[in-house]
């Protein structure tokens, strides 16, 4: 089966997705409602005495910072 040559190129005036602003923002927001899911699962975890909860709340917290600071500086 031959194709076309042009195929899998994307036309003229349209956007690649992966390049696009709102994959971005989507991203960025998703990093940042983790990071205020793992802060709460942190302070839920110190009030029940919940040792994995915590340091797994903590690593999500550690990197959810970590992420939104290379995407800051366009690290990433």
């Amino acid at each position: 089966m031959r194709y076309e040559a042009s195929q899998g190129v994307p036309p003229d005036g349209l956007p690649i997705y992966s390049e696009s602003s709102g994959l971005h923002f989507m991203l960025n927001f998703t990093v940042a409602l983790a990071l205020v899911i793992g802060i709460a699962l942190w302070w839920l975890a110190r009030y029940g005495k919940v040792m994995w909860l915590q340091v797994w709340s903590i690593g999500l917290v550690v990197f959810s910072i970590a992420y939104l600071l290379a995407a800051m500086t366009n690290s990433i």
